[in-house]
């Protein structure tokens, strides 16, 4: 498309490419499924055993499958077709709905049946993550590029703003999981329909499976300190400053509100990420790029103290709001650097390493929350993670003055020979 025809559609660019209307559909559906039955996982479990280590464990049974095959998982992103890896995903996701569904309606009084089948929904996530990041190049053309990220990330956290929400009410009106696993099972099965009638550009030239080439993904990270940076800091960002993890606590013990508050609150961060993924839709960022999203992380930390120490639920709200928002800056930027930044033909691996650090800040960061709370308490937990934010943001802005001084989000990020 000419640069001219670009201009007259403004903020939608984007969306004039048909299959990038229905990559979103389908990214839309399957989040919604997980947002709502990940809400039903914390309540039940934590109605069993009323212990917040337990909603750590929720964490750390997702996060272990992605630590273990992210290697696999991104060549096999650089050698297959990534449309057909997703559907294959989203079948996945139906699958463990399903087995969800089956446990509660057996009523089971341990847990441990619900951390085996998170630990096949983690297996899944391990590809459908990289998998849902590298075809996105694929769907749309560079120039409208940072418009596509903005808004995919606006319908992401618009699903999570429903997810949680509907996954609480249903819960609530239902009195139990089951209608939840049903409503998430439904969700990912449209999920996987809408994803049959995308038809992405060719990939790149496949390379030969070596160890040379499965471990490219992590020599190139390293080399090139802009992406490092950033996946650097929303690693360790996010890991301490994780408060999403003890919502349950929160929404039970201190602010004292039932399913539906967990998933008001739940869904408060997806609710500030949105507005502000269409705000930088309309609005790109132009200059200073790096500079803000160090600020933004630094908010990220003080709304995240701010949270720990409220005991009023608006506040709360507000708080968590703020944090979402905060997030949805960096999200931006650094999805935006990483797929700039790395040429097609390593995307998948690339996008890997990428998403077993984001999973090492979410699904590890909740065990960390859990691990923490048991240890201190809920409440210090939480401030202590937003006070190590904003520690862990000074030490990146120091260590990675390249992440610093980036400007503009433009395609000039790409390394000169790779174009």
């Amino acid at each position: 498309m000419a640069r001219s025809e670009s201009s007259s559609v403004g903020g939608h660019a984007a969306f004039s490419h048909p299959d990038f209307v229905v990559y979103i559909v389908a990214r839309c559906f399957i989040i919604l499924a997980l947002e709502m039955q990940s809400v039903a996982v914390a309540w039940q479990v934590y109605e069993i055993t009323r212990r917040p280590l337990d909603l750590g464990y929720v964490g750390l049974a997702q996060f272990l499958p992605g630590f273990l095959l992210f290697l696999p998982s991104g060549h096999a992103l650089d050698r297959f077709d990534r449309g057909r890896i997703l559907l294959l995903c989203y079948g996945g996701f139906a699958v463990c709905s399903a087995l969800l569904l089956e446990l509660a309606c057996r009523g089971p009084a341990s847990v441990r049946p619900i951390y085996a089948t998170l630990i096949l929904l983690g297996a899944v996530r391990a590809f459908n993550g990289p998998a849902g990041q590298a075809i996105l190049p694929q769907l749309i053309p560079e120039e409208h590029f940072p418009n596509a990220v903005a808004w995919a990330a606006s319908a992401r956290t618009s699903a999570t703003i429903l997810g949680p929400a509907a996954g609480g009410i249903i819960y609530a009106i239902f009195h139990g999981p089951a209608a939840v696993y049903v409503a998430a099972v439904s969700s990912s099965a449209i999920a996987a329909v809408s994803m049959l009638r995308i038809k992405a550009r060719p990939q790149a030239a496949r390379e030969p499976v070596t160890l040379t080439t499965v471990l490219a993904g992590l020599r190139y990270i390293r080399i090139k300190k802009i992406i490092l940076g950033a996946i650097l800091l929303d690693l360790f960002a996010v890991l301490l400053g994780g408060a999403v993890a003890l919502l349950p606590v929160y929404a039970r013990e201190i602010l004292h509100t039932g399913p539906w508050g967990l998933g008001v609150l739940r869904s408060a961060p997806g609710v500030g990420a949105a507005a502000m993924a269409a705000l930088l839709a309309y609005r790109p960022l132009q200059r200073r790029a790096g500079v803000t999203m160090f600020l933004c992380v630094t908010g990220f930390g003080v709304f995240t103290i701010v949270f720990g120490l409220s005991r009023n639920f608006y506040l709360s709200f507000f708080a968590l709001l703020m944090v979402g928002a905060t997030d949805m800056v960096s999200v931006i930027i650094r999805s935006t650097l990483i797929q700039l930044a790395t040429p097609d033909a390593m995307r998948g691996r690339v996008s890997s390493v990428n998403m077993l650090f984001i999973g090492a800040s979410n699904e590890f960061g909740e065990f960390e929350s859990g691990l923490t709370a048991a240890w201190f308490g809920t409440v210090p937990a939480v401030i202590l993670g937003g006070v190590g934010t904003l520690i862990v943001t000074a030490i990146a802005a120091w260590r990675f003055p390249e992440l610093r001084q980036v400007n503009r989000l433009a395609g000039d990020l790409m390394p000169k020979d790779e174009h």
